[in-house]
């Protein structure tokens, strides 16, 4: 059992700091506790318009994981090997798995990294279906300050796609550089002795350098998504936890508030600070699914008229061979008959959707690095394991 953060106070080697609350073994107690550790803005629910999930459980026995070149796993072996916090699988709307390790419960949050962005991109979608926002509209034209930065003549939808050409190195080990100053201006990593306090919306104004023209390859930056937060707040005139809350939280008749982590001046970390109950994060796949809360035009643009072309020409193709993909509107699509949707984000958190076979697989984890191409090929193991076992059903 874990003594991390036990005791009045917590032993020196015990305590969870801003210093390492990424890094193992100190996530995996952080990652349930992260309002703790960083301002938040709570996402409300509706105590009033819960969505049930009722129980339909199947015996999970039945569900045998072949990962390329290694030994077959059940899925509790996958749960273990993946560091797994919680899972809840979803069949026509009826929770048939449910697992929760290392003190996390059905009523937990979590963080969920990028998954976030995820939830940032059905948030755009909404607005964009409301005439909110334009998808083809320049950022500087709604937000006016970053003009002479590196996003002058991206558009919103480049944006969403991560198709800007703005140089920023998304590297999770660097220990300096833009992603560290990034970081401490979201209140993500303290600050060194004797430096001042930054905040997010400032961070714009020291990224001036272009890789490559807007509108090219798959280039995955976070910075994107925080900006496109800011693009909404902006062009609504309303708090994106508010909206967040008003336009998919209580819509999709959430059991629990979420919350999402801010930085000094209250700029919402859209890229990777939301925090939620695995049940919660199901009911958003379930949402997709019964084609409610987001306009189903979204969901099918998401899934049909991202670009192959862009995606083989990004860093991330690498950790998913031989699978056709693209990236759209903040979402991974892998294509073919019954296309499979889902966000990712770093320390082994997902949301999977496969529409067709009416099937959602929200899972949350603390693994030890950001990106481990093996387990993420476990995990899409384990996901084509659980959907052979219920396509049929």
């Amino acid at each position: 059992m874990t003594t991390l953060m036990t005791g009045f106070p917590p032993a020196p080697h015990d305590q969870v700091t801003l210093a390492n609350w990424r890094t193992a073994p100190f996530n995996c107690w952080a990652f349930q506790h992260v309002r703790e550790l960083v301002p938040s803005a709570e996402i409300a629910h509706d105590p009033a318009a819960v969505r049930a999930l009722p129980a339909a459980p199947i015996d999970a026995g039945g569900v045998l994981i072949r990962p390329a070149g290694a030994r077959d796993l059940s899925l509790d072996g996958f749960l273990e090997a993946a560091g797994t916090d919680g899972l809840v699988v979803l069949h026509r709307g009826g929770v048939v798995i449910e697992r929760y390790a290392h003190g996390m419960t059905a009523a937990t949050p979590h963080i969920l990294m990028s998954v976030s962005k995820s939830l940032t991109g059905l948030l755009t979608g909404v607005l964009i279906g409301r005439g909110d926002l334009d998808a083809d509209r320049p950022v500087t034209a709604v937000l006016p300050e970053i003009a002479g930065t590196a996003y002058d003549g991206a558009t919103i939808r480049q944006l969403l796609d991560m198709r800007t050409g703005v140089a920023f190195a998304e590297d999770y080990t660097a220990t300096s550089g833009p992603i560290v100053e990034y970081r401490k201006s979201t209140n993500w990593n303290p600050l060194a002795p004797g430096e001042r306090p930054s905040d997010l919306r400032g961070f714009y104004r020291s990224l001036t350098a272009l890789e490559s023209p807007h509108g090219g390859r798959f280039h995955y930056i976070s910075p994107n998504t925080d900006l496109l937060g800011w693009v909404i707040e902006r062009a609504t005139g309303r708090r994106f936890a508010d909206l967040m809350s008003a336009l998919i939280w209580r819509p999709i008749g959430a059991e629990h508030s979420a919350y999402v982590t801010v930085d000094r001046l209250g700029a919402p970390r859209c890229a990777g600070g939301i925090c939620a109950t695995v049940r919660d994060l199901a009911r958003v796949g379930q949402a997709i699914v019964d084609g409610a809360v987001v306009p189903g035009a979204w969901i099918d643009d998401i899934a049909t008229n991202g670009s192959p072309e862009a995606w083989n020409a990004g860093v991330f193709a690498p950790f998913f061979p031989g699978r056709v993909m693209h990236y759209r509107a903040k979402w991974y699509v892998e294509r073919g008959d019954a296309p499979l949707l889902f966000g990712l984000g770093i320390h082994g958190q997902y949301l999977f959707v496969d529409r067709r076979n009416q099937i959602v697989i929200a899972t949350v984890s603390s693994q030890v690095d950001a990106l481990d191409a093996g387990l993420i090929a476990l995990t899409m193991a384990a996901v084509a394991a659980i959907r052979r076992a219920l396509a049929g059903a």
